[in-house]
């Protein structure tokens, strides 16, 4: 029986309510008196349910999807303004013991290099990465008991945050690791991390466990019930996902908002983040074989009834997908994105050579750093670089209440112009440094409350000055 306040995966997935969800969305696709009274009320900011949002995923009706995109596009507008913060992965370890058949980290593949950085190549990354510019990181592993335990990872990130090169620091660690213990997501919560981020790869049970036919990862309730157990360590904040193109993307994506549903039903809190990621090809991994890849346009309707459903929450689009495609979904909801990114373990400070490749996926948008913040300036937005939320303890419920009544942009504009600001003065190609110049003196003007404004002003002057880490 589907129940989203139980603690029980099947209860709170439950496949009998994805079904006749799925049943009444494709019986009512077409009727387009429902769909936009849901638009109508979608435009009051609080969201659709899973239910809902199904109806307008399955809607084709030409009109009614451009009144989506257009909805989406104010909401994101209203919600997170026109500031895209940036971040970038770093793969610790490979060594991986489960028999994912999507990924090639899966224990039978055996050509794969195998690796797993050192505290000293952790830092020799690192330094690479300040000296692009970023200041937010994503830590991957693959699930390894022996080869990559928890410890192992709070060292890391011990090591991570202790790292101060020139003016660089990383001020915010994010942890995409397996499922685990209440007792290691607090561990991980008092490390001080940020998010922590689990993709589900797929919802329907049958399918996931065919899916991972071996290995810790086959169990779907412990894998499904993680966040749960994150948030009972102390976690406040999580961030969910599905890999598109495992399964029909109509039943992932209502699984998708059911568990949000659930979080916000148990925890009074919904995602921090979901990302879409798209199944790519790696090593020994043919996305061709997998039969319900999703195309360009219908990702972008996904990413845009995303942004309409879950008016709050971050959607994260990473270097997977093509310059072109995340132009098109910037503006329909994506608010955060990765920049020069290695799906590899190493690589920023030496690149691999060809036959040592440990890549998980191939990415498609190979730009520098300098080079995605220059594009992102030229289209009008904000790269910021902010990390104040977590180091000011606006996380959890309180993020999200200042979220929801729409006040969040009073600390995140001033705050994406700094750190812009940072980066233009330490890293920013001339070129580059003179559009983010030019953009921080227009934007620095629409800041709405006069005080804030006024010390915005006083902080970016000091930034000239050689000043450094400001923050609202």
């Amino acid at each position: 029986m589907y129940n989203p306040k139980s603690m029980i995966a099947t209860e709170f997935i439950d496949d009998g309510e994805i079904q006749d969800t799925l049943r009444y969305a494709r019986e009512n696709k077409d009727n387009l008196s429902l769909v936009n009274s849901l638009l109508d009320k979608a435009r009051e900011r609080k969201g659709l349910t899973h239910r809902e949002a199904a109806v307008l995923l399955l809607c084709e009706d030409k009109d009614a999807q451009e009144r989506m995109f257009t909805l989406a596009a104010e909401i994101k507008q209203e919600f997170y303004g026109n500031r895209i913060v940036m971040f970038a992965p770093l793969y610790l370890s490979n060594y991986c013991v489960n028999g994912c058949i999507y990924c090639p980290y899966h224990a039978k593949n055996h050509h794969i290099p195998r690796k797993q950085l050192s505290q000293e190549e952790i830092r020799r990354e690192v330094i690479a990465l300040q000296d692009m510019g970023h200041k937010r990181l994503a830590l991957e592993t693959g699930e390894d008991p022996v080869n990559c335990p928890i410890e192992y990872v709070l060292e890391s990130i011990q090591t991570i945050y202790s790292i101060q090169h020139k003016n660089g620091a990383i001020r915010r660690v994010n942890v995409n690791i397996a499922a685990t213990t209440v007792e290691n997501y607090r561990k991980l919560k008092e490390a001080g991390i940020g998010t922590y981020i689990l993709f589900q790869e797929t919802y329907h049970k049958e399918q996931y466990e065919r899916l991972h036919p071996t290995g810790p990862k086959h169990n779907y309730a412990y894998h499904t019930e993680a966040m749960d157990r994150a948030m009972e360590g102390g976690i406040d904040d999580v961030g969910c996902g599905v890999l598109f193109g495992l399964n029909l993307y109509q039943y992932d994506f209502v699984g998708l908002l059911m568990h949000a549903e659930h979080l916000e039903a148990v925890h009074g809190v919904g995602p921090h983040t979901i990302s879409v990621p798209r199944i790519r090809n790696a090593d020994d991994i043919d996305a061709s074989s997998f039969a319900d890849a999703i195309s360009d346009e219908l990702f972008q309707k996904i990413v845009a009834i995303l942004r309409i459903a879950v008016p709050y929450t971050g959607l994260i689009v990473s270097t997977r997908e093509s310059k072109r495609t995340r132009e098109m979904v910037l503006k329909y909801g994506v608010s955060q994105i990765s920049g020069a990114s290695k799906t590899s373990v190493g690589g920023y400070a030496e690149p691999e050579e060809e036959e040592e490749d440990s890549s998980q996926f191939e990415v498609s948008d190979n730009r520098t750093l300098d080079e995605v913040v220059h594009w992102l300036l030229e289209l009008g937005y904000i790269p910021s670089f902010c990390t104040a939320c977590y180091r000011e303890g606006r996380t959890g419920d309180r993020f999200m209440q200042l979220v929801k009544a729409g006040q969040i942009k009073n600390c995140c504009q001033p705050n994406a112009l700094m750190t812009l600001k940072e980066y233009a003065e330490d890293y920013a190609s001339p070129d580059t440094k003179r559009l983010a110049l030019e953009l921080i003196d227009k934007e620095v003007q629409t800041i709405p409350n006069p005080k804030v404004k006024e010390i915005a002003l006083e902080h970016l002057h000091d930034l000239t000055e050689g000043k450094r880490d400001f923050r609202f």
